[in-house]
């Protein structure tokens, strides 16, 4: 199975930035719609954003804050998160799907590939 080593998080004030990154490690294979997903405590696992054949899809609550890329060379994923709230505290995963069945908005059950987390905390 692929794997993902996500790196990045730390603990910044509130209006701080920061830049996590999703590497493969190992073997690797063609995923598709990768994106980073986030949990706070005691709150379910949503998506923040996802990178398709269009762009970039982007949660309502960090749209224009967040930025999804990627390196289609390394095939790495990157993102930056500037103007941080403490809302934004959570534990983030970089993941991706093994099959693309015509769309990217996915449900968190339909990544196949997950990194092993990175802790975000904001404070303010």
């Amino acid at each position: 199975p692929v794997q993902l080593v996500a790196s990045g998080g730390g603990s910044v004030p509130a209006r701080g930035s920061l830049r996590l990154s999703c590497e493969p490690s190992g073997y690797t294979r063609e995923t598709y719609c990768p994106g980073w997903l986030r949990q706070p405590p005691g709150k379910e696992r949503d998506t923040v954003a996802t990178r398709h054949r269009g762009g970039a899809t982007y949660a309502g609550s960090v749209q224009g804050r967040f930025t999804i890329s990627r390196d289609d060379v390394k095939k790495s994923l990157y993102l930056q998160m500037n103007n941080l709230t403490p809302e934004d505290s959570a534990m983030y995963y970089c993941a991706a799907a093994g099959t693309y069945e015509g769309t990217c908005v996915l449900r968190v059950g339909e990544f196949s590939f997950w990194g092993q987390g990175t802790q975000v905390t904001v404070s303010s």
